[in-house]
């Protein structure tokens, strides 16, 4: 898939979260953006003194392979005081442009794949990629019967970002996919819809164990938090699976 450089315009932007937005694009140039799940795109603009720069942002964006001229490019953006990336974002009104490059990155699911679960483990915008991938799951459900576990980790429910959609889908998948959101400050009150039997109260890598990585038939994705990627990869090397079924993206908070 060739690298691209192209122009987006901003159609809308939404909160999820207190700091976290949600932006959707086109190409201003009315080109498609094909791209794989997990696949991540730059954003490039210039500081103040004119020194260029960029960042990069996994796709969020759901699509069935039929892109067209048009078709949105979703991202979300991790707001950081004082950065410079987070003014770029803040000071966009919808018709702004900005300027990109992509798609990147091999993060992504394997059709070759013949496991029979997958665990896919993310923090903060970390699940990103995994919200582009749930009709690829979807998919894997149907004709391989597969299982699939998405342990995410959020401080609170507030942060729970694109929860409401995986809740979604694991309601329409209740045998092959179980959504776990681990809360490492506050939990979901009685009577929320997050308030369900699979919340857990900590952090991601505390509940690995409950889900018994298995070295024959697991194959699992880390993405966010390099602290937390850094120890589920070791857990899961514990574990036995050998580090080609361990597949991870880190996520650095920059300036």
């Amino acid at each position: 898939m060739a690298i691209q450089h192209f122009p987006l315009k901003l159609v809308s932007r939404r909160m999820l979260a207190p700091s976290v937005g949600h932006y959707v694009f086109v190409r201003d140039d009315g080109a498609p953006l094909d791209f794989i799940p997990g696949q991540f795109i730059q954003v490039h603009f210039q500081y103040a003194d004119g020194t260029a720069t960029k960042r990069s942002y996994s796709l969020a964006t759901i699509h069935d392979h039929a892109m067209g001229p048009g078709e949105a490019v979703e991202i979300a953006v991790s707001y950081v005081p004082g950065g410079a990336a987070t003014a770029l974002f803040e000071g966009l009104d919808a018709g702004d442009t900005v300027d990109a490059s992509g798609p990147f990155g091999r993060f992504c699911l394997v059709p070759a794949d013949t496991n029979r679960r997958y665990l896919l483990i993310g923090t903060g915008t970390g699940v990103t990629p995994y919200r582009a991938m749930l009709p690829q799951l979807e998919r894997a459900i149907a004709e391989r019967g597969i299982q699939v576990v998405l342990l995410f980790g959020a401080r609170t429910p507030d942060e729970l970002l694109y929860g409401d959609e995986f809740r979604a889908f694991a309601d329409r998948h209740p045998d092959h996919f179980r959504f776990v959101p681990c809360f490492s400050r506050v939990l979901p009150a009685a009577g929320s819809p997050h308030a369900h039997a699979d919340v857990r109260h900590g952090y991601v890598q505390q509940f690995l164990p409950d889900f018994a990585p298995d070295p024959d038939g697991d194959i699992a994705y880390l993405c966010g938090n390099p602290n937390m990627v850094d120890s589920c990869f070791e857990a899961l090397k514990e574990s036995g699976l050998e580090v080609k079924q361990i597949r991870r993206e880190k996520y650095v908070s920059s300036k």
